[in-house]
């Protein structure tokens, strides 16, 4: 056989084998088909994109696959405005939802300006590195290191650290996603929400005078709030004043009112109110290490 007899029928051969791996596919095409609604790429385009996972979902097309089963509302998206929740809706033809905003809250005040170090820590500039030698340093076992870890992992600026060390969280920017939950050695930070005002800003379990000699504004447990609050709206527990927020619609501002350190608190608005007989806080630089620890 000729070269080009061979050159022939090798083109024949592959054309053809081209052919039947083309109608192969195209079969297995049409068996395998999956329909995709072509509503998930348009609604997920109209999401902000940040795949934060406040909204209970993994992402952003998470969401959306679980906005089109009915499963979730626009409304529980808490990066996107109300006027794209509303887009959305009316896009889908379904109701927008109504999902109270809920806000990072950090169940300590007690900043560098108010709360003593027992020990100068040097090491790896975390929260995390820092707890692990001796607790991080700070006298009261339960308070908050100041290294910033919640700020460093907050990706929308939610969380700034003030000139005390003490995070600060902006209640607009806040997605309550959670990272600063996770991010916490001290498990200071927990998810409210928005409408929980009285607030104990503190998270020290510990009694008596040498757990008060570390921070200025820790819970005593005198028990104040329990008594001029409405009956089980606060309780003491494990020297502590805990909020029973099943009773949230009794809460006012009357538990504040006699707390001595202020550890009890109102929030509104991003706005800290401490009660009248609260103690003054004069000082705005940094303790001294404890006495024992110089």
């Amino acid at each position: 056989m000729s070269s080009l007899a061979n050159i022939t029928l090798a083109g024949s051969f592959m054309a053809s084998l081209g052919v039947l791996l083309a109608g192969v596919l195209a079969l297995a095409q049409r068996k395998f088909y999956v329909y995709e609604d072509p509503r998930i790429d348009q609604v997920e385009g109209m999401l902000p994109g940040t795949n934060c996972g406040a909204c209970g979902t993994p992402g952003c097309r998470q969401f959306t696959l679980a906005l089109l089963e009915g499963s979730k509302d626009p409304d529980e998206c808490t990066v996107a405005t109300r006027d794209t929740a509303q887009a959305i809706a009316d896009f889908l033809g379904v109701a927008v939802g109504h999902h109270e905003k809920q806000v990072a809250r950090l169940a300590c005040a007690g900043g560098n300006h108010v709360a003593r170090n027992s020990a100068v820590y040097k090491g790896l500039n975390t929260c995390r590195a820092a707890a692990l030698v001796a607790g991080g340093g700070k006298g009261c076992t339960w308070g908050c290191l100041g290294l910033g870890d919640c700020a460093q992992v907050c990706d929308l600026g939610a969380i700034t650290m003030d000139h005390n060390g003490l995070p600060v969280v902006n209640a607009e920017l806040c997605t309550a996603c959670g990272d600063c939950v996770t991010v916490c050695p001290k498990q200071l930070f927990s998810l409210q929400a928005i409408s929980r005002q009285l607030w104990v800003a503190c998270n020290n379990q510990g009694f008596g005078s040498a757990e008060e000699a570390q921070c200025e504004v820790i819970c005593n447990a005198c028990g104040r709030c329990v008594v001029d609050a409405p009956e089980g709206v606060i309780a003491i527990k494990n020297h502590l004043a805990v909020i029973d927020y099943t009773k949230n619609a009794l809460a006012s501002t009357l538990a504040i009112e006699r707390c001595p350190t202020g550890a009890i608190v109102w929030l509104e608005n991003d706005k800290v109110r401490k009660g009248r007989q609260a103690k003054k806080v004069l000082a705005n630089t940094p303790l001294p290490l404890t006495a024992q620890n110089r």
